[in-house]
């Protein structure tokens, strides 16, 4: 949480979900985050695993690497699906 109080995002009402509250779709995007073929399976047009590393035991600079990494990488995709 802290992380993201770093960069003015509060987390605090937030609450991690399980895959099984997850509505079953189809999705036009699946993006999934260093799993590859573990990742359990959500239909989607598209795919793509992100292979990063867990963040979890990291240092805080670590971990904020990997949260400015998937910042980048969501930018990216943004703006490519703005362009759809």
């Amino acid at each position: 949480m802290q992380a993201m109080r770093e960069v003015r995002y509060d987390l605090s009402t937030h609450r991690s979900k399980s895959v099984s509250d997850v509505p079953p779709g189809p999705y036009d995007f699946v993006i999934t985050m260093g799993c590859g073929d573990e990742c359990p399976y959500i239909p989607a047009t598209e795919r793509d695993d992100w292979d990063l590393e867990d963040p979890r035991d990291m240092s805080p600079a670590g971990f904020n690497e990997v949260r400015d990494e998937i910042e980048a990488r969501v930018k990216v995709l943004w703006e490519r699906l703005k362009t759809v």
